[in-house]
């Protein structure tokens, strides 16, 4: 016989999230995530590693994460919690899955808005009156291309801004955030336009070893080089379900639009920029697409393009872009990493203060919790580079959950309303979990047994609150069964194929992409079998439903 989840302790907890945020506001935070330091730093790197094809690597990513989106959107909308991305397995699977799966989210996040940071002030180092006399970054010795104490200094008064502006409250954080994603919507349309306009080279397409010069993994390597990072982030939205006026009508319509936008203007960012380089810095190879100018070489690579073109207006809009971008995106992910851990927190084996709200219905100290994390990640982690890949990782960790807690509450909580239900599910479900394994296995074995290392490490301290309140909660195990073999796997077919540093090449091309969807498979359907029945599935969401619940909410 089975027991429900223990509801949470509301009155410890504190005051509820209050419902604040409308359709535009929730589309602009996934939007706004979306379009950050990805559009100036992506398209010269993705040129690089996969030369003309890889516009096909963002065209790949773009159909793989809308696979994913329209997952997100289901989930949001019919099951609507702050902190949704770290709450779907906690319904599907358990509490032991449910933090596991928090945990990834929480880790992909609280380093998202450190990388904007660094993003920012990298891009303005870039400009060669800044770096001559406000240098930002070390230009020479071991820590070349890492932040200096400058640097430092103002990265760390960057993240304390971010943390105020949360501090405001959800309500004034996306109705701030709309206009930043305003302008860093209108600015990429303006470069496409004027880069198109000034430069335009077909020739380019077939230079330097022809349109796929390092074949399909050229395409294939590149989506972990920063092409998944920059179209990541539109299930924000979703984080914020719980602060949402209306989830089960907006929710799914954010998500949606935030995503096909961000997609095609990705696309079109990377189309313009490969005909806009000058034919003779591609004509051998794409290893240097800028030939080599200004300081900042590819950091600043739409800064650069625009000033070799004689464009020094557009470069001048470019760097205040550079700020403006990544801030934006800096702002909104120390809000939503926050809602992560206020979800987080509604679990007995951590801390309560993460769950418990001020009048204003603001979770003080998770947005404090991930401002310090973040600043802390300034440390092992300078670079803007050295953040990318492992995030990116982390990322799909976290999308990986997702179709398979779809999938087993379609199975066994399949009769509750849904004001949107994702398309041909049986086929749409398995496959994005293949493409969540696929991009976990093209960022290579270096990235993923670290993360693997990073949730044996949280899992450890859910093992570790639950020995000290004595919960008996760990019974859950059994239902998260799968999660283990699942990443460990996954590290021993990155360690045998193609990817990364540290990966043998044992396996051959393509033989690894279907190992990887054969060994996806068979975790997906054996994850679905090990699903919790029906009425504790009901429980855990009435749980959450009375902690935070519809029926009072004011919407005006």
């Amino acid at each position: 016989m089975t027991t429900a989840p223990p509801k949470p302790d509301i009155d410890a907890r504190g005051g509820q999230l209050q419902r604040s945020v409308g359709f535009y506001g929730l589309m602009f935070v996934s939007l706004g995530s979306i379009i950050g330091s990805g559009w100036l730093l992506s398209a010269a790197n993705a040129s690089i590693i996969a030369g003309p094809a890889s516009i096909l690597s963002w065209i790949l990513a773009a159909a793989m994460l809308a696979c994913l989106a329209l997952v997100y959107a289901e989930l949001g909308a019919t099951y609507p919690v702050a902190g949704g991305s770290g709450r779907f397995a906690y319904y599907s699977h358990g509490v032991v899955a449910g933090f596991v799966s928090g945990w990834a989210s929480w880790l992909q996040a609280v380093f998202i808005a450190p990388i904007e940071v660094l993003a920012a002030l990298t891009y303005l180092d870039a400009v060669g009156t800044i770096h001559k006399h406000f240098p930002l970054i070390h230009s020479t010795g071991a820590n070349k291309g890492l932040l200096n104490n400058q640097g430092l200094v103002i990265a760390v008064i960057l993240m304390i801004l971010f943390t105020c502006m949360n501090l405001a409250g959800a309500k004034f954080m996306s109705e701030s955030n709309s206009l930043v994603v305003v302008w860093k919507t209108a600015v990429p349309l303006l470069c496409i336009g004027v880069i198109a306009a000034s430069s335009f080279h077909t020739g380019n397409m077939t230079s330097g070893g022809g349109f796929m010069p390092f074949g399909a993994h050229g395409v294939f390597a590149a989506l972990p080089g920063g092409v998944v990072f920059a179209l990541q982030g539109f299930e924000q939205a979703v984080q914020l379900a719980g602060e949402a006026r209306n989830p089960r009508k907006d929710i799914s319509r954010a998500v949606l639009v935030a995503m096909g936008i961000g997609a095609l203007l990705y696309s079109l960012l990377q189309l313009v920029f490969i005909l806009g380089v000058k034919p003779g810095n591609v004509a051998r190879n794409w290893a240097n697409p800028l030939g080599g100018a200004g300081v900042g070489g590819n950091f600043g690579a739409w800064y650069t393009l625009a000033t070799s073109l004689g464009l020094t207006w557009l470069g001048a809009v470019l760097v205040i872009d550079a700020v403006i971008s990544p801030s934006g995106t800096g702002i909104v992910y120390v809000g939503t990493s926050s809602r992560l851990s206020y979800a987080l927190g509604q679990e007995r084996e951590l801390p309560r203060a993460l769950a418990r709200t001020n009048a204003r219905g603001v979770p003080v100290a998770s947005i404090i919790l991930a401002a310090i994390v973040g600043i802390l990640g300034f440390g092992p982690f300078k670079s803007w580079a050295a953040l990318v890949a492992i995030v990116t990782d982390a990322t799909a960790i976290m999308y990986a959950f997702a179709p398979v807690a779809l999938a087993s509450l379609h199975k066994h909580d399949g009769d509750r309303e849904r004001t949107y239900s994702a398309p041909v599910p049986k086929v749409l479900l398995p496959a994005s979990f293949c493409f969540a394994n696929l991009i976990i296995y093209w960022g290579g074995f270096e990235s993923t047994w670290k993360l693997t290392a990073a949730m044996i490490v949280g899992f450890g301290l859910f093992a570790y609150g639950s020995s000290i309140i004595g919960s008996e909660r760990m019974r859950y195990l059994r239902n998260a069964a799968w999660i283990g073999p699942w990443l460990i796997g996954l590290c021993v077919i990155n360690y045998l194929g193609r990817y990364g540093t540290g990966a043998k090449n044992y396996l051959p091309e393509w033989v690894d992409l279907i190992v990887v969807i054969a060994f996806s498979l068979v975790i997906f359907y054996w994850a679905i079998s090990l699903a919790l029945p029906k009425e504790e599935i009901v429980a855990a969401v009435e749980a959450d439903r009375q902690h935070d619940p519809m029926d009072d909410l004011v919407t005006s």
